[in-house]
């Protein structure tokens, strides 16, 4: 389980060219893709905090916080950061990405409380040493076939007076003008459908899939746990923005191009071709209207018995 950021992520959550890296494809060279799942999350470190901030108010000074799904461990060792006191799992299917995780809790001074376990979500979860009183989901239950068993799951490793967020939904990112100055106005909202489309056809292809009404906090209740709250952060990068944001846009427009475009029309495809051309100065790598906008959505749930 891996986030692409991007999202899952996510970050903006998808990835329709490799199948999103929250499941476990065989056919991703997860070394390859870790540099980019960890420039992607490091670019969304101010939502992250913002979420963290607040969770921190909710669940003070945990023992053991859980990471489900982590990927290269960007968000695990904000954590670390969050709660200087918790020790951190970091729990993913990549042993590759671990490995990035674990050599990032070094860099960063963290390793003697940081620790990874890698296997199949959420079966693998039977092998922490103890229950988690933070448990953080980020843009991976929606990669896990059944997620009302998946969460119930979740809520079985938790403490008694323990968290679990969820990091689901929120808004479709944006990173140009409706306008582009050439081609037809709106081409975002059509890759946003083809996205859905894609993400649809991912969930019905999902071992052993069960169609769910995204009600996460019934879903949560459902689970035995008592929802405690809902919250929306913010990823506001404006124009004109910095270089790391604009390879964030440009590598997550490559993606959707290789993944959907050939589910758009031909001028469509010719907008896109022209985004993504280094050559062209109305490009994403030089146009000055580039900006990344997202919102993600977290909801929260203690477990009471």
């Amino acid at each position: 389980m891996a986030h692409d950021h991007h999202d899952h992520q996510g970050h903006d959550g998808h990835d329709p060219r490799h199948a999103h890296p929250h499941h476990d494809h065989t056919d991703v060279d997860w070394e390859q893709m870790g540099p980019l799942l960890e420039t992607q999350a490091e670019l969304f470190t101010p939502l992250y905090e913002h979420a963290m901030a607040w969770l921190a108010k909710r669940q003070t000074e945990p023992g053991l916080v859980v990471d489900v799904g982590s990927g290269p461990g960007v968000v695990a060792c904000l954590f670390a950061d969050t709660f200087p006191g918790a020790r951190i799992v970091a729990v993913d299917g990549s042993a590759p990405l671990l490995a990035r995780a674990q050599a990032r809790a070094e860099r960063l001074g963290v390793a003697d409380r940081f620790g990874t376990l890698v296997g199949e979500l959420p079966d693998v979860l039977d092998e922490l040493d103890y229950p988690a009183d933070l448990l953080w989901a980020g843009r991976s239950l929606h990669h896990l076939g059944d997620q009302r068993a998946a969460l119930a799951a979740f809520a079985d490793r938790l403490t008694h007076g323990g968290t679990l967020a969820l990091q689901e939904g929120g808004l479709p990112a944006r990173y140009l003008p409706r306008d582009l100055g050439f081609g037809r106005p709106g081409l975002q909202a059509r890759l946003d459908a083809l996205e859905a489309q894609w993400f649809a056809t991912m969930r019905a292809d999902l071992p052993g899939s069960v169609t769910e009404t995204e009600d996460w906090p019934a879903l949560l209740t459902a689970a035995g746990l008592r929802p405690t709250g809902t919250r929306t952060f913010l990823l506001d990068l404006p124009a004109p923005t910095t270089d790391r944001a604009r390879a964030y846009v440009a590598a997550h427009l490559t993606r959707l191009r290789d993944g959907v475009g050939e589910a758009l029309d031909a001028d469509d495809r010719a907008t896109l071709d022209r985004l993504l051309d280094p050559d062209d100065k109305a490009s994403v790598h030089h146009r000055p209207d580039v900006f990344v906008l997202a919102a993600q959505t977290v909801y929260t749930a203690v477990r009471t018995k």
